[in-house]
């Protein structure tokens, strides 16, 4: 009876790790309301980050997630599919463990991919846990991992109306072009020629006898009192247009160059950062780190044990 309980156990924790996909096309698909994940710590110097996707579905209303992680540095992001229009950014720090709740409002039912996009900050593997509520909606069928695309051929319903598939994250697939097939033009059959009619001779008609005219009266002219003989007109002057004169193309302006203090940093992997202090909204130093937050909101993250010079100059 024990070792049944402890084989119960263990398929329970198996079935709550969901599959991590790191390809943006096959994205993992959410068939419950939670998703575990783990990223392993990259090597010494390594500064690259750890991808992964999720395909979900939410309906009309708040779709709330919340998102519980242990030591990692990152970000999540979630797009709706086919569009990849943004909805929701959230941040993620290696010394903060408590939940984090965000809410997206869908005004229509959504096919949205999930992006967790983070690193461990030491030698110690990290973990996260996604719950999902409100009006979320699990996946059910398909695949484990969504297929690529591959084309299909149009059906034909009862109704006569032909369907089209699409993709599990719910972007159309193009149907390839129907074969070319080559129809024998059939030769037309000859048309009858037509008989031909017998001509048909005018009668001769029997000529009039010439007539005495007779002479008519002279009309007599009559001349309106009071009116003078018109004038003629002037013809009207016809104007020269001028030629349309061809505008040359003015020059672009060229950029201003950057002036002012600038930021540069070299590490010893020959990384180097050299941007304008105009365009760097705060730079700290938290957990061992140097974190470079632009007014773009980029956010660059480097270890202190890896910086070879850093400098503020003209």
């Amino acid at each position: 009876m024990a070792k049944l309980f402890a084989v119960a156990i263990l398929l329970l924790a198996v079935a709550c790790v969901s599959a991590q996909s790191i390809d943006p096309n096959a994205p993992s698909l959410v068939r419950s309301n939670s998703v575990t994940g783990r990223i392993a710590a990259r090597d010494l110097g390594d500064a690259r980050l750890t991808d992964h996707y999720y395909a979900l579905t939410g309906t009309p209303g708040d779709l709330l997630i919340t998102i519980n992680s242990q030591n990692l540095n990152g970000d999540i992001d979630v797009f709706t599919a086919g569009t990849l229009r943004p909805l929701l950014k959230l941040t993620l720090y290696a010394e903060s463990t408590s939940p984090v709740t965000k809410g997206i409002y869908l005004r229509k039912r959504e096919d949205l991919i999930l992006r967790i996009e983070a690193r461990s900050p030491n030698d110690d593997e990290g973990t996260y846990r996604l719950f999902f509520g409100g009006s979320f909606e699990p996946i059910v069928g398909g695949p484990e991992i969504a297929e690529a695309e591959t084309p299909t051929t149009e059906t034909t319903t009862p109704g006569g109306r032909k369907t089209k598939r699409v993709s599990s994250v719910g972007a159309r697939i193009e149907e390839p072009e129907p074969p070319v097939t080559e129809v024998a033009t059939a030769t037309p059959a000859p048309e009858p020629t037509p008989e031909a009619k017998p001509v048909e001779t005018p009668e001769a008609k029997p000529e009039k006898s010439p007539e005495v005219e007779t002479e008519k009266p002279a009309t007599t002219v009559r001349n309106t009192r009071g009116r003078r003989p018109a004038g003629r007109r002037p013809a009207p002057r016809v104007r020269e247009t001028p030629p349309p004169t061809v505008e040359e193309p003015k020059p672009k302006p060229e950029p201003e160059p950057e002036v002012g203090p600038r930021l540069v940093i070299e590490t010893n992997d020959g990384t180097l950062i050299n941007r304008s202090m105009t365009t760097v909204r705060r730079v700290t130093v938290e957990n061992g780190q140097v974190v470079v937050t632009g007014k773009d909101g980029k956010i660059d993250r480097i270890l202190l044990v890896n910086i070879v010079r850093m400098s503020i100059a003209p």
